[in-house]
């Protein structure tokens, strides 16, 4: 999935128990799934979430940059797995033509 800035206007509505439901596409381009964490501020007129996202390190083992972080969703490990098949694919096809 590409990652790019964009803004969705929307308007959602609050049900009876106070909750409300983020449009798909936005859920998809944050990569949020059901049962993860949203941090709420609150301000004059308006409401701001933002995902719960665990910190990242970054260092040099033996040489090469390892990123470290928090778990990583089956969904995201999957897709990875796709895109770096995919490359690759395409890097052997186009070295045999």
């Amino acid at each position: 999935m590409p990652w790019y800035n964009t803004n969705m206007n929307a308007t959602i509505s609050i049900d009876r128990a106070g909750r409300l439901v983020l449009p798909k596409p936005v859920r998809e381009q944050l990569q949020l799934e059901p049962g993860e964490s949203l941090e709420m501020e609150s301000f004059e007129d308006h409401i701001v979430l933002r995902p719960v996202r665990g910190n990242a390190t970054a260092y040099k083992k033996e040489g090469v940059l390892v990123f470290r972080t928090g778990p990583l969703k089956a969904s995201v490990v999957d897709e990875t797995i796709r895109e770096v098949r995919k490359e690759r694919d395409r890097q052997i096809l186009g070295t045999k033509r």
